[in-house]
Formats: C-alpha cells, structure tokens, sequence
C-alpha cells in the first residue's frame, strides 16, 4: 500500500519579497515560488489521493487561521488546508500568493499553526509529516518559544525544512555582503530550530538550481511470482528439491505521461467533481461503442445488436471462424502454477541478445529461513560452476508458460538469482544478409578490392579515429592514437598534463531526456499557461553529444577518413520545369560540372540553313516508345507551342491504346502513360492540357452515342488509381475556386474532383 503524506508549505508573501536584489530579474517572492510550484506541480501529477497538501500564507493583509483569536497570530493566513490538491487549488493558490502590503507576521508562529493542523489532520495515523518555511527572512520573529517549537516537530516526527533568499551557506558558496543585522538574527533563529529538530536549513539559490535535477521515483515492490522452483519431480524422485521462492521485477520501464483529448463543453455534467466543474470550458472525451448487423426488415436496413449476443471471430484466410465463450476452453492451454528447472548451461554458451524481457530478481521467501539457505547454496554452486539454468515459469493458473535463464548474483549483503525471459524456437526469426567483407561474384570468386570493400587505408583511419573516441576516460592525451597523431606532426592535437582520468557518463547522472523534459514541462505549464516553456536543462542534454575535448582532438582523423574514403557530393534532385509564361524557378540547381545539358541536346545546327531550327520544330512521339518520347520530347522543348503539341499526341496515343485494346490488353499501358502526363503537366504547370483530355475522355469510355460503352471498367481503373482532374491546389494554388490556379488556366476545387470521378451516365451523355 502506498505511504501517507502530509505537508504543508508556509510562503512569506511580505512587502520586502516584492524588491529584486542581487541584479535579479525576480522579485524574491517569484523566486521562491518556483520551488514551491515545482514540488507542488509534483504532487498534483501523481493524481494519489493519499499525498495531502497545505498552503499558509506568512505576513499576509488578512488573518485568517484556527488561532486568529490569539495574540501573536495575526497576518498569518490558511490559503488551503490539508488535503489533496486539484488544477483548480493551483489556480486558486497563484491568484493568492502575491506580495502583500504588511511586514507583519511571525514565521514562528505559523510554524505553530502548521503543527497543529498536521496533528488535527494525521492524529496517531503513521503518514510522512512535512513542514517548508520558505521566506526572505526580513519580518520579525519572537523567539521565546523556539525551544518548544523545536521539540514538538522532533516528537511529532515531522520533516522541516527552511529555504530562504540569499541564506548565507558556506558549503554551497553563497554569502550575502553587507547583510541586514534583523535578517542576519532570523537567520541564526532559523538554524538554531533546524538543529533542534533535525531539520534542513538552506538557501533558496541551491533549491531552484537542483530542480533541474530530474527526481527519480521510488516504487514499492510488488511480487509477479510466489511459488517453488523445483529441479525434478518430488512425486517421483526422491532427489529431487523444491525452494520457496518470490519474484520482483529488477528493471521497469518508466514512460512518460500520455496525453488525453477534450473538446468544448456546454457545461459541467451532473454529478461531476469539484475539480472537474472548474477546469474551465472543456471536458473529456466519452466513447461509446455499438455493433450493428445488416436487417433488411429493420428500419436503415442495420440492427443493434448487444455484446452479449456476439461471439469472438478467427481469420482462417479468408473466412471467419467463430468461437462462443462456451468453446473457448478447447484454446486454452491448461498449466500449473510454478517454476521448474529444464537443465543448465555454461556462461560462455549464452548470447546476450536472446534476452526478451525486463530483468526480475529471485530470492527466497521472506519468512522462510531454510529456503533462504537452500536458494544460497544453489546460487553458490552455479556461480562456482559458471554456469545458467534454464527454467519453466508459469506464474499463474492456465497462464502461458516462459522459458527463463536463472543468473546467480552474489554481493556483500545480497545474493539472488536474475531472471529473464527467453525466446521459443518459434520466436527465433533467421535472415541472409549479403556480406559487408567479401564480395563473391556469380562464378563463386571472391575479390579483394570492389568499389563496396574499404581499402587498408580507410580501415585504418576508421580504427584510429575509434579509438581516440574512446568514451572510457576523458583523459585521451595519453592515449597511443594521440601520440601518433603528434608524431606525424598534426598542430591541432595538444596535451593536458593536469587532466586527470575520471569516469564518462556515470549511470547515476544519465535520465531519459523524454521522460523528463515531458513532465518538466507538464508542470511550467500548468503555473504559466501563456509564458514560453523553460530551456531544456543541461544535465538532460549532456550526453546528446560526444564531449568537445575529445571531437576537437579527432578532427584530423575526420580528415583523413574522407580523403581514404574518396567521398563526393550528391547533386541536389532538379526542382520542377516550366514552359514560357510560367513562373521561372531562379533558386534550380545548377549540374556541378556547370554545363547546361539542355542547351547542349538543343543545340545541334541543322542540316539545311535555310530550314527551320531544331527548337523550333515539334519532335514527334511514335506509338511504340510512347513514355520515353513524350519525357525526352519535353527536355529539348522550351515554347508554349511546341509543349501544347506533344501534350496534343500524347492524348491522342492514350485515346488509341483504349479504343483499340482487346479487352483490357492495353489498359495498363494507357494508365500508366495517364500517369505520365498528369505528372508532366504539374510539372509545367499546365493542368488544364490534363484536365481537358481528361473530361473528353470520360465522355468516349463512359458513354457512347448510344448511351453504352464497353470501356467503363478502363474508367474504373482511372478512379482506382486516382488519376482524376489536377486541383488548383495540386497546381500550386491555394485551393479556392475563386483564386488561379499556379500557372494560370483552370480552377479546379476539390469537391468538382470528386463529383467528376463519380460514374454518372445521364449527365455525362447530356454534356
């Protein structure tokens, strides 16, 4: 079961928290609170009903509080008693935590309120009982009771911690020059109560810069496997034994919080929480499922039918196999619970890739001294033998069985047995995959040198710049890479005499930047609706990137391995063509050798001089090479003239391949030169030589001038394949039928394409 919590937070919202000190871009109160904020944020994320929070507002302009009556109590203010606290708590407690207009107010004494709201709400029920003081330390305190104070947190077993603005604190390095001689007092009160009680005394400069610190949570653990694990069957040998044993997970996969969708709301629904009421104009999304079958006596021709009525379906190819609930036993594999060992073998045998699960930890039952005895004995004898076993785990009745490796592990204080899932043969999954070393022709003769074979060289330089990678250590100057590299003279490469080897990445200090960054904005955003998010912080993206010293000093490998490798750069892909009058691309690529491959194939002189040039005459598109004559064509045409011609045969060839196809002999041919000359005519921004052709060809495959045709299954295709009208948006336009299309011509919206591509002979004969 999950612990209780109780905590209360005291915020000092006096005048003096509304002053910036320091060159401090806040003011001290919005300093503080980003501390607050962030544990808060916290609790709230959690969404546990056991974690309860408290909110007192120090030297507030009201007095409202269970001692308001009394003297000593005044200007200390309950902003939220203990409980759990909602959205609408955070957006109740940031419209209340602004400076105030009093300096009046005694920390001490809402210390005081604290407790007794804490004993009030806890009694003698065992919860985690917190109290934070966070204040600037400037209002005036009186200090006759601070012993008392300080012994009922000790007895209560309550958790205070003091934060303050510019606390002098000489392990972390902060101390505040010319110092107020009240706060320099308040600050000694402070700490004199927190080692009264154990407490924690800080400065608030070290809380906020440890928020960046991603917080890792704790789980309690929770059992998958309570049972024997047995070698051999006791009922038949009596050698055989049986351990009580639990099984925890080792290893869990933390995943960052998913969102959710709303919508807008009319109003909160009936019966709806509190928190739920004021979360503001939207609501959850509910969704409601019903199955229906086709009834032609039932009204829309389909029937509801409840859940109970149906039965679960298995695909057999293309047939549905149903199975009621009644039948369903005949698939269920009968199992017991337990965990029985199949054999062992050797450490060396194991391939660590066959693991296919989360890592759990076996140890022998809590209670039960001799299992504990026996499982340590059998963790011994694998350890000394280097060895695995392999087991059977089924960890409940009729559950499907796993085939596990027991690992032994012994520590100091610990010893246990790690356990992970195996594969079955069924899940193993072998691929051929060509050589990346060898390269062996059709003959079966293997060559040594192909362009797809690092030569010595590159291998080389790959090895070098490897090693000086090398994440092991930071301290590489020594290394035999960089030595080398001194040697052949490279000036770049210099040696730090004072570095010192220490460990990279250490596994304390890695966090999944995902997980974290998600939740660390989740709760900014939750405080600052409208405000840009935070930067991300830098223990996050630390190791994004290898470290500077060592890229910096492995430069000049990446040098050597691009020269050894003989790279080239890739020409950029050709953008989109235009015929003249269209809008010219002036950002087109130009070839790297820097001649114009257009110019060249249009400028062969012709045979006659007094006859007309090549660009200007209209190439021609045989029947047979139709695709290649129509895209060659294209390339050597520059004038309107010349591409409204092609486009012209081009139609014309489409036209024939239908018409005179036997059957659907040439449909594939002519959709696919469809294809062509729609793309070209995007290209060049010319939809309305596709769109035209397109529409009298409806006409001619739809309906005949009897009202029939015996073409219609071509127009099938042509839908199939989507190769309807060009859309002004296709065309470069903005899609309204109002504006022109990109290249100027046709207005084509996206609801006339789909009402073309309907099949309707009526209209279409009447056209």
């Amino acid at each position: 079961m999950a612990s209780k919590e109780a905590t209360i937070f005291i915020v000092d919202v006096g005048q003096s928290t509304s002053e910036q000190r320091h060159d401090r871009e806040q003011h001290d109160l919005d300093w503080t609170l980003e501390y607050v904020w962030d544990k808060i944020t916290s609790i709230v994320a959690t969404e546990r009903k056991t974690l309860n929070v408290g909110v007192i507002g120090l030297r507030t302009d009201e007095t409202q509080n269970e001692l308001d009556t009394e003297d000593g109590y005044e200007h200390i203010t309950v902003l939220k008693p203990l409980g759990q606290c909602l959205m609408s708590d955070i957006r109740q407690l940031k419209d209340q935590l602004k400076p105030s207009n009093t300096e009046s107010g005694d920390a001490l004494s809402a210390l005081a309120i604290a407790i007794q709201m804490i004993s009030s709400f806890c009694k003698a029920l065992k919860y985690e009982r917190r109290i934070v003081l966070v204040t600037n330390g400037r209002g005036l305190m009186d200090t006759d009771d601070i012993e008392e104070i300080a012994g009922k947190i000790a007895n209560d077993n309550i958790e205070l911690t003091v934060l303050g603005v510019d606390f002098d604190d000489p392990e972390y390095g902060v101390k505040e020059e010319d110092k107020n001689e009240d706060k320099a007092k308040n600050e000694q009160v402070f700490q004199k109560l927190c080692e009264g009680c154990n407490g924690i005394f800080g400065t608030i400069a070290q809380a906020v810069e440890e928020l960046s610190i991603p917080r890792l949570k704790t789980t309690k653990p929770v059992p998958s496997y309570k049972g024997h694990l047995t070698l051999g069957n006791r009922e038949q040998y009596d050698g055989a034994f049986e351990i009580d044993v639990e099984r925890y997970p080792r290893v869990m996969v933390q995943r960052p919080p998913t969102a959710s969708t709303f919508v807008q709301s009319s109003g909160p629904a009936p019966g709806a929480s509190h928190d739920e009421r004021t979360a503001g104009d939207m609501a959850a999304v509910k969704n409601a499922r019903s199955y229906q079958v086709v009834d032609e006596n039932a009204p829309g021709g389909k029937r509801d039918v409840s859940p109970e009525e149906l039965a679960k379906g298995y695909s057999y190819g293309s047939t549905a196999v149903p199975i009621s609930e009644s039948d369903r036993n005949v698939t269920t594999f009968e199992t017991k619970q337990g965990m029985d060992i199949l054999g062992f073998v050797t450490k060396q045998q194991y391939e660590r890739y066959m693991d296919l699960s989360r890592s759990n930890v076996i140890i022998g039952m809590r209670t039960n001294d001799k299992a504990n005895l026996a499982l340590s004995s059998f963790i011994h004898a694998l350890f000394e033998l280097d060895s695995y076993a392999v087991a059977r785990l089924v960890t409940k009745i009729d559950k499907a069985p796993l085939i596990v490796l027991l690992a032994p592990s012994i520590e100091l204080d610990h010893e246990c047995l790690y356990e992970v899932e195996l594969p079955f043969a069924e899940d193993v999954r072998s691929y051929r995959f060509p050589s990346l070393d060898k390269v062996v022709t059709v003959s079966g003769k293997q060559l040594k040198q192909h362009r797809n074979l690092p030569n010595d060289d590159l291998m080389n330089a790959m090895s070098d710049y490897v090693d000086a990678m090398d994440l092991t250590s930071l301290s590489v100057s020594g290394s035999p890479i960089i030595r080398k590299l001194k040697k052949e003279g490279e000036s770049s490469v210099t040696e730090d005499e004072d570095e010192e080897e220490e460990e990279y990445m250490n596994i304390d200090d890695t966090f999944s930047p995902v997980l974290h960054r998600i939740n660390q904005v989740i709760r900014h955003r939750a405080i600052h609706p409208t405000k840009p998010l935070p930067p991300v912080p830098e223990i996050l993206t630390k190791y994004s990137t290898p470290p500077a010293t060592l890229t910096d000093r492995a430069q000049p490998l990446v040098s050597k391995i691009l020269d050894a490798a003989d790279l080239k750069k890739v020409p950029p892909k050709t953008r989109s063509r235009h015929y003249g009058g269209g809008r010219k691309n002036k950002d087109a690529p130009k070839p790297l050798s820097g001649l114009d491959v257009t110019a060249l194939l249009s400028s062969k002189p012709p045979t006659n001089p007094d006859s007309p040039s090549i660009t200007d005459a209209t190439p021609q598109i045989t029947a047979a090479n139709a695709i290649p004559d129509f895209k060659s064509a294209l390339l050597t045409t520059t004038s309107l003239a010349s591409v409204q011609s092609l486009f012209t045969q081009f139609s014309a060839i489409i036209k024939a391949l239908i018409t005179s196809s036997f059957g659907d002999a040439n449909y594939q041919r002519a959709l696919e030169a469809l294809r062509v000359m729609r793309e070209e005519a995007i290209d060049f921004e010319a939809p309305e030589m596709y769109n035209d052709f397109l529409r009298a060809l409806k006409k001619d495959i739809v309906v005949d001038d009897d009202g029939e045709s015996d073409r219609r299954e071509m127009w099938y295709l042509i839908r199939k394949e989507r190769l309807g009208l060009v859309t002004s948006r296709e065309a470069g336009g903005d899609g309204d039928v109002s504006s022109p299309a990109a290249g100027g011509g046709l207005h084509v919206s996206e609801e006339e394409a789909r009402e073309f591509m309907a099949v309707k002979p009526s209209a279409v004969a009447t056209t």
